[in-house]
This record gives C-alpha cells, sequence and structure tokens, in this order.
C-alpha cells in the first residue's frame, strides 16, 4: 500500500529538476497521486477501512493545494502534469 523507494527515486527522476529534488511541487503532486492510486485499489478491496478513507482525502486536498499552485506559477507544467498523470481537477 505504501510507495516503496524505489517507485519514489523513479518519479524523483521524472519529475524533478535534478536527481535530490523532493521538494518542488510536480515531484509531490507526481508522489502523492502514486499514493492516492495505491489506495483507492486498497479501498476497493477493503470498503469498511475508513481510517484510510480519512488519509486518502486528507492526500487529495494536499495535491489539491499543490495542482491550484502549480496552475497559478507554472501554467505549461500544469497542464503537462495532468495529462501525464491523468489527473482530473473539478472547477466549482
Amino acid at each position: 500500500m505504501s510507495i516503496t523507494k524505489e517507485e519514489k527515486q523513479e518519479l524523483i527522476e521524472k519529475y524533478g529538476k535534478h536527481s535530490e529534488d523532493t521538494g518542488s511541487a510536480p515531484v509531490q503532486v507526481a508522489i502523492l497521486t502514486k499514493k492516492i492510486n495505491d489506495l483507492t485499489e486498497h479501498l476497493r478491496e477493503h470498503p469498511s477501512d475508513h481510517h484510510s478513507r480519512r488519509g486518502l482525502l486528507q492526500m487529495v486536498g494536499k495535491r489539491k493545494n499543490f495542482l491550484e499552485y502549480l496552475e497559478t506559477e507554472e501554467p505549461e507544467t500544469y497542464e503537462k502534469l495532468k495529462k501525464e498523470l491523468n489527473i482530473r481537477m473539478r472547477k466549482l
């Protein structure tokens, strides 16, 4: 259910500015998306796991904040990430 070191390093190399870049918004969005997808699969098998569901909602909220930041500061990176990670953002 959690992300492995190797998976995390692959995401950092793909979306980071350099190999040690773990804090930039695109890397954070990619890591959160991987965790969200894994946790979604877990919740399909275990629908009564409400503690994990709460964690999932927190991660989705955190990812949403990163994406809103990217949308205003780096629109081209935002569009690229949305397309590559298959993220749907709902506008209100």
